[in-house]
């Protein structure tokens, strides 16, 4: 895991969450000695855009719209299933593992929460949910608390959190293309 070394699904199937507070970012206050990132973005609007984005959550649209590879040991509907993100060259790419923690699949609110594993540059977790509000807005919530965990990823703080906040934008952006 990790730069220039590949790691598998099957490496994290039992691996321990990173981090205590397991389902966080379903609680309405993320946990406290974190860095804190909510994000509320309009993508579309009407039954048709919430139905094509909620389908696009489950399928792994904003992390492979982030330039993410993704390889998953099932849906991201399904609670358990591990995710294996890659960002970078294909033999020379950080190795990004997390597990789903939570899914919420209701007629107007659908979405998951997954947690970081051992390998992940960050420990903590990010929630990506659509909801279809009453007034017909298709919204798209972000919710993440994390903090370094590596000492590669603290050497690299600053470009971090950069490299960080393009990634949440270019989620919102490929949840706008799904959801029309």
């Amino acid at each position: 895991m990790g730069v220039l070394r590949r790691a598998t699904l099957e490496q994290f199937a039992e691996a321990p969450f990173t981090y205590p507070e397991v389902g966080g970012t379903r609680e309405a206050e993320l946990p406290p000695g974190y860095d804190h990132v909510e994000r509320d973005h309009v993508i579309g609007s009407g039954r048709e855009d919430f139905e094509r984005a909620a389908a696009a959550v489950f399928r792994w649209t904003a992390q492979r719209g982030a330039g993410l590879r993704i390889q998953a040991s099932g849906p991201a509907s399904s609670p358990g299933t591990v995710v294996l993100m890659t960002a970078g060259l294909r033999r020379a790419g950080l190795d990004i593992p997390c597990r789903v923690v939570w899914v919420v699949d209701e007629p107007d609110r659908r979405g998951f929460g997954y947690g970081t594993l051992p390998g992940h540059p960050e420990s903590g977790e990010e929630s990506f949910v659509v909801s279809l509000r009453p007034d017909g807005a298709v919204g798209y919530e972000l919710r993440a608390f994390s903090r370094l965990a590596t000492p590669f990823s603290r050497l690299g703080a600053p470009v971090g959190h950069r490299v960080q906040t393009l990634a949440l934008d270019r989620y919102v952006a490929a949840m706008r293309r799904a959801a029309r």
